[in-house]
């Protein structure tokens, strides 16, 4: 069986010490930039390796890119390539909990045409209360080769983007919090505020009060009730920080 969405700590235990099984920790923290590899190196899920938000799933930024770029296509797939992620394992994402780290190596993976990677659901802080095994220190994989193949519908650009402002064929979902999306507050970018036409979806309402996701058929019903008929495939989704980064489903 492969996991394409969301996995269970219960789901995952069995596969620990298979090849075809990858677990990458994605614990990362936004005003501390070490903080997710020391607790990384401090313990870990057994046999996961570390990916870095800022230095191996984006790009450097230049002033006029974003605050966390796409890498290149070549650029993820050599770093795919090192922590062992061939086309036949399934990939397993996990941060400290709800997802919005380990989202990004999810994305990275889907967009370049890798179907078999899941998020942790509840992530680390799921695992440890499970009483599941932990370990410390750095682990490597063994290199497989990754083969990319993009999908490039899966991502849009700022021309793109400007392009659909006031389209009735399109929808634009903004994931940060309501009061940076009404402009009340904004302690990341120069200008408050968010994109005209933008409807305000925070993407901790997908969660329980355990981090957990909400279930599908609850999920469902509020996306359908928010999207109102627009389809699903013309929805542009972006948050504040590019983690994941903006993206047409």
């Amino acid at each position: 069986m492969r996991y394409s969405t969301l996995i269970k700590p219960e789901q995952l235990i069995p596969h620990l010490d298979h090849p075809t099984w990858a677990v990458v920790d994605c614990r990362f923290d936004l005003l501390d930039l070490t903080k997710g590899e020391r607790e990384y190196l401090e313990e870990h899920i057994p046999g996961a390796v570390h990916a870095h938000l800022e230095r191996d799933l984006s790009a450097p930024p230049t002033g006029s890119n974003g605050r966390h770029p796409l890498p290149t296509p070549e650029s993820l797939s050599a770093m795919f390539t090192l922590w062992g992620i061939g086309s036949d394992v399934q990939v397993v994402a996990y941060d400290a909990s709800g997802g919005p780290f380990a989202s990004r190596l999810w994305w990275c993976l889907r967009y370049l045409g890798h179907e078999a990677v899941a998020v942790l659901n509840g992530g680390f802080h799921s695992w440890k209360h499970a009483g599941f095994p932990i370990r410390s220190g750095e682990e490597n994989r063994s290199p497989r080769t990754f083969i990319p193949r993009i999908q490039p519908n899966m991502r849009t650009d700022t021309a793109q983007l400007i392009s659909q402002i006031g389209s009735a064929s399109s929808l634009m979902l903004d994931a940060r919090a309501p009061q940076r999306f009404r402009g009340e507050e904004e302690p990341l970018d120069p200008v408050a505020g968010h994109i005209p036409g933008a409807v305000n979806r925070f993407w901790e309402l997908n969660l329980d009060d355990a981090g957990q996701f909400l279930p599908p058929e609850v999920l469902r019903a509020q996306f359908e009730t928010l999207l109102g008929g627009t389809s699903p495939q013309s929805i542009i989704v972006y948050c504040g920080r590019g983690s994941p980064p903006a993206t047409t489903y």
